[in-house]
């Protein structure tokens, strides 16, 4: 029920600001996407995504910079930024989300354990990342993923009344 009552929410904000979200996801495997169609009419503010989960994609489809992936690592506040950005470059939205990380229960390593998400919000003028470290097992983390992805953008639009 929270991801349905947020997707309405934000759905309500978007369509007010005349808004087009679109999106860029890893970990979640277009969990976000998902919802976010379950709503009827979301054609209305909702462009679509992808699921970059390979970084020759993150490179390919939203030209993610190779010496950041390199430098970072996929898991990372400026791949996740350059994620959200190359979402809006890429695919046309007024505002994206995107969203990375390590579901597990491998490809964790010493520095990044299981549940290492960054999820990043971006316009035209700004973007900005939030880091979340979950537990659970890999669907627990990709759903409290999806909430925060859903959380964080509606925020995103509220803080931002001129985007």
């Amino acid at each position: 029920m929270l991801v349905e009552s947020l997707v309405d929410e934000l759905a309500e904000k978007l369509i007010e600001r005349s808004l087009t979200l679109v999106t860029a996801e890893s970990c979640t495997g277009g969990w976000v996407g998902q919802s976010l169609t379950g709503l009827s009419g979301s054609s209305r503010w909702f462009a679509g995504g992808v699921i970059s989960y390979s970084d020759s994609l993150k490179h390919n489809l939203l030209g993610v910079r190779l010496e950041t992936l390199v430098t970072y690592g996929a898991v990372s506040k400026p791949v996740a930024c350059a994620m959200a950005t190359g979402a809006i470059e890429h695919l046309g939205g007024d505002v994206a989300l995107a969203v990375t990380g390590i579901a597990g229960p491998s490809g964790a390593v010493a520095s990044k354990p299981v549940g290492t998400v960054w999820i990043a919000f971006a316009s035209m003028v700004t973007v900005s990342a939030k880091y979340f470290q979950f537990s659970g097992n890999r669907e627990a983390i990709r759903y409290q993923s999806v909430v925060a992805a859903l959380e964080g953008m509606l925020d995103f639009v509220r803080e931002h009344e001129t985007l």
